[in-house]
């Protein structure tokens, strides 16, 4: 699956407010599922690194409007990337159907409860620190036994308040806390996290660390090739969804990664 990401912030780093106002927003998620997204992620408050805390309130202004538009015209899922639960009900109430949250369901003390009651799926992603710092130094031992023991942690806290186990998916975090090598190594290693047996979610979309690889690639939409290898390395193994901010071209490469899968005699590798 691929999960078009939609921000309603000024400072997001993949593209910098372009999308702030409500009409700007929707036209985008509009855009989005002709484009053949098959979910789509919207977001208030940017997660980038160094990013500041935006107030409740303001986050619900922003993402409503889009929530409210996107269901009217379609059943398609839709996450809402927040940390905050009171964020959440209100966007559960305007018809959201999952909770990406990249503390894993952390931020708050009333987090798990919340998500049990709404009966939505979640989203437990692995992030080390909080956005405004987690670039600072972030150091493992080993990055990716602690990380999927980090999410079969939260996992097991979230069916403990009541989540169904058929609505938690896991993402890996990669960029969140993390350094060039341990993101490659997350990369490198997915079959651990698919063993965890949750849905899984990666999100490399036009992320920083693909400019660590090619320095030429400065700006976000300089990306792109970086952004499909990502994509290609999830869908080879096994990953649920892949986050894309190029829907489109995403949507496109998978399918021909998976014509070509199909093709393959049985038991080729």
């Amino acid at each position: 699956m691929v999960m078009g990401v939609v921000n309603t912030t000024p400072d997001s780093f993949s593209d910098g407010g372009r999308f702030l106002g409500a009409d700007a927003a929707i036209a985008h998620a509009r855009a989005l599922l002709a484009q053949g997204a098959d979910m789509l992620d919207i977001g208030g408050e940017s997660t980038r690194p160094g990013a500041a805390p935006v107030p409740a309130d303001e986050e619900v202004r922003r993402i409503l409007p889009v929530i409210q538009a996107v269901r009217a015209q379609s059943r398609i899922p839709i996450s809402v990337d927040t940390m905050k639960p009171e964020v959440m009900r209100a966007a559960a109430a305007a018809g959201a159907d999952i909770w990406n949250d990249v503390t894993a369901l952390g931020f708050s003390p009333h987090s798990l409860a919340v998500a049990a009651e709404l009966g939505c799926g979640v989203i437990l992603m692995h992030m080390q620190g909080e956005p405004g710092t987690m670039q600072d130094n972030p150091v493992y031992i080993d990055v990716v036994g602690e990380v999927t023991a980090f999410l079969a942690t939260r996992a097991q806290a979230a069916m403990a308040a009541g989540v169904e186990r058929e609505a938690i998916w896991v993402d890996p975090g990669i960029g969140f806390g993390k350094t060039l090598a341990h993101n490659l190594e997350l990369l490198a290693n997915l079959d651990r996290l698919k063993a965890l047996d949750f849905r899984t979610v990666l999100g490399v979309s036009r992320k920083r660390f693909l400019r660590a690889i090619d320095p030429a690639a400065v700006e976000a939409g300089d990306r792109l090739g970086g952004s499909l290898a990502g994509a290609l390395i999830g869908a080879e193994a096994g990953v649920d969804a892949v986050r894309a901010h190029d829907v489109r071209e995403t949507v496109q490469a998978l399918k021909v990664w998976a014509a070509v899968s199909a093709a393959r005699p049985a038991g080729a590798s």
